[in-house]
């Protein structure tokens, strides 16, 4: 049992940590040096997470990066040292299991875990369960994929679980009567939030059942970041967000503040390897620092809204999540 230097629980208020919005990843890092571990990053193959692995497999670590086809995404990986890639598809429970059954077997320790794929806003689909596609690929293949490497995780010792959340919390809570919507109108940007709030509190139960054993768990909101993640949205609906002009250009004075992919991987790279984090975990974090918590009522912007890291939440989360994937913990 892993119990030094652990807080029993770790407010959800800034250190500070003398970072910012405007910090890249390698900044991030804190000057640490990953020779020697090892780490996975689900989408690490495409923006904020391309440049996650980028930063953690300069600074020495092994880093293991998992695609639907991994042919594609090698062209964009070469040139960075350290990298393996291997086949796994979030929305197929037994690619999950293939991929996660491949690592145990190499008997390597899983020193990171970043659970940074994800989708936003597409059409209204399924997934061969009946379950949400949103919900299904960004919350619940990765609590799955969690499970199935947790023995990897405890071997680490001193792991650390980072889950890609977003400002897209403030859309709505996770429906538990309905989160398939089956009896309520389907509506991406809910079905978006809905999945992101469940990315966050499912770091809040993970982290609880994981510290004792040397693992722990954060979430993220990496900022606003013009990437393939918003290639469902129309023009009209980048220009609401602010992503575009009326000529259909990024805007001189855009609503939000756009980062680059190499700011928008920092607080990952934050989360899952600086020493300002040693023995704390459960928290939101945004801007490489531990976020704020805001009221619900409070305007889009930086901060986390309570209902994406209440306890009782998280563990009505994590019950449901062990329902409709068949898959738990063995902890």
């Amino acid at each position: 049992m892993h119990t030094d230097n652990i807080d029993t629980i770790t407010p959800q208020a800034p250190i500070p940590s003398g970072f910012g919005p405007q910090t890249t990843a390698r900044e991030a890092l804190g000057g640490r040096d990953l020779t020697g571990k090892i780490a996975i990053v689900t989408g690490g193959y495409s923006g904020i997470g391309l440049e996650t692995t980028r930063a953690l497999a300069e600074a020495g670590a092994t880093v293991i990066v998992p695609a639907r086809t991994p042919e594609k995404a090698r062209a964009s990986l070469s040139g960075i040292p350290r990298v393996e890639l291997e086949e796994l598809d979030l929305i197929d429970p037994a690619s999950i299991d293939a991929f996660a059954q491949r690592f145990l077997d190499s008997g390597r320790p899983l020193d990171i875990l970043i659970n940074n794929a994800g989708i936003m806003g597409p059409p209204q689909v399924h997934d061969a369960r009946g379950y949400d596609n949103q919900f299904a690929t960004n919350h619940l293949g990765h609590f799955q994929l969690t499970a199935r490497l947790w023995p990897a995780l405890v071997k680490s010792g001193s792991a650390r679980v980072v889950s890609l959340s977003s400002v897209g919390i403030r859309y709505g809570s996770v429906d538990f009567d309905d989160p398939n919507f089956e009896r309520r109108a389907y509506d991406k940007y809910q079905a978006y939030g809905q999945s992101k709030s469940a990315n966050s509190l499912f770091a809040i139960a993970l982290d609880r059942r994981g510290r004792e054993h040397g693992v722990r768990a954060f979430a993220v909101h990496p900022g606003a970041v013009m990437s393939g993640l918003v290639r469902y949205m129309s023009e009209e609906e980048l220009s609401a967000s602010g992503g575009l002009d009326e000529e259909g250009n990024p805007p001189a004075e855009p609503l939000y503040v756009f980062k680059t992919t190499e700011q928008g991987a920092a607080t990952s790279v934050w989360c899952a390897a600086n020493t300002q984090l040693d023995g704390k975990g459960g928290v939101y974090c945004e801007d490489a620092d531990i976020s704020v918590v805001v009221p619900a009522e409070a305007p889009m912007g930086p901060g986390v809204v309570q209902w994406a890291i209440d306890p009782g939440l998280a563990e009505r989360l994590w019950r449901l999540s062990e329902e409709m994937t068949g898959v738990k913990f063995t902890i």
